[in-house]
C-alpha cells in the first residue's frame, strides 16, 4: 500500500510540476535567464521532498511550485514593463571580442578563460578570433557571434544572384501518416495529390518517415532508401505536376534521367 502510495504521488508531483514548468514557457535549459533558471532549481528541489517521503502531505509539494509559479509570472510581467528592472534582473550582453581582438579586462570581469571563449566561438563555427568582428556574450550565457566581411559565408546577394524566396518547411506526412491539420495550411497541396506522386516515385505511405513541403519544394525520406527531393508546379489547368530534382545515393548517384524525370498527369514518365 506505502508503495503504492509513493507511486501515485510521484505521478501527481510531476504531472503538476511539468504542467508549472511548461506554462512558464519553452525556453531550453541552456537559454534560461538566472532567475528562471533559480525558479526551476528550487521547483524540482522541493517537489522531491513530498515526493519521496510519505508522510509529508503532497499539498505540501504543491503549493510551493505553484508559488513559484506565481513569483515568475510578476518577475516576467515587471521585467517587460521596466528595462531597468529588467537590466537588474539579468544583466546586460557584454562585448567579448572587438574587431578580432579578445579584452582581457572583460574576460577578468566575467571570470572567463581563453579555453571558455574559444569553445564558445567554435560552437559557432569560428576557429580564430581574427575572424570575428565582434562576439557578445549574452545574459543567458550564449556567444553571438558577428564575423567579418571578408569571413562571413558568400551569400547570393553578393554574387547579384536572384533567387526564390525560402519557403517554411511543413511536414505532411510522419511516420506513414498524413497530419490533416499541416495540409490545411498549404495551398494547392492535398493527400490525393501527394498519393500520386508516392504511387508515381513507387513509394507507399506507410513506407515514408518523413514528407516535407517547403512552397514548391518537397522532401521525402523513405524508411528504407535515401531521401528525394521534387518540385511542385501548377499549369493553368491548376493539375500539378511533379519533376525529381535530387537524390541521395552514397557514392553512387541514381540514374540522371531518373533524377530529372517529369511525370504527367497520366502518371507515364515524360
Amino acid at each position: 500500500m506505502l508503495m503504492l502510495n509513493l507511486f501515485l504521488r510521484c505521478i501527481i508531483l510531476y504531472f503538476f510540476l511539468l504542467l508549472a514548468m511548461r506554462l512558464m514557457g519553452k525556453r531550453q535549459l541552456g537559454e534560461l535567464q538566472p532567475f528562471e533558471l533559480a525558479i526551476t532549481l528550487v521547483a524540482s528541489e522541493l517537489v522531491c521532498i513530498p515526493m519521496a517521503d510519505a508522510t509529508i502531505p503532497i499539498i505540501y509539494g504543491i503549493i510551493p511550485v505553484f508559488s513559484l509559479f506565481l513569483v515568475h509570472i510578476i518577475i516576467t510581467k515587471l521585467a517587460t514593463k521596466s528595462v531597468r528592472f529588467r537590466k537588474f534582473l539579468n544583466g546586460k550582453p557584454v562585448i567579448l571580442i572587438e574587431r578580432g581582438n579578445i579584452l582581457p579586462e572583460v574576460m577578468k570581469e566575467l571570470n572567463m578563460n581563453i579555453d571558455d571563449i574559444m569553445e564558445a566561438l567554435r560552437g559557432d563555427g569560428y576557429f580564430n578570433p581574427s575572424e570575428v568582428e565582434y562576439a557578445i556574450l549574452e545574459t543567458n550565457g550564449s556567444l553571438t557571434v558577428l564575423p567579418k566581411s571578408q569571413s562571413r559565408p558568400v551569400s547570393p546577394s553578393d554574387l547579384g544572384l536572384d533567387v526564390q524566396q525560402a519557403g517554411l518547411p511543413v511536414t505532411v506526412i510522419m511516420e506513414g501518416e498524413f497530419l490533416g491539420e499541416n495540409l490545411a495550411k498549404l495551398n494547392g497541396v492535398t493527400k490525393e495529390r501527394m498519393l500520386v506522386l508516392l504511387d508515381r516515385l513507387h513509394i507507399c505511405q506507410s513506407d515514408v518517415l518523413v514528407l516535407l513541403v517547403a512552397g514548391e519544394q518537397l522532401f521525402i525520406q523513405p524508411y528504407k532508401g535515401d531521401y528525394i527531393t521534387a518540385t511542385l508546379t501548377t499549369d493553368d489547368d491548376a493539375e500539378t505536376s511533379v519533376s525529381v530534382t535530387d537524390a541521395a545515393m552514397g557514392d553512387e548517384k541514381r540514374d540522371t534521367g531518373a533524377k530529372n524525370a517529369a511525370f504527367g498527369e497520366d502518371g507515364r514518365h515524360q
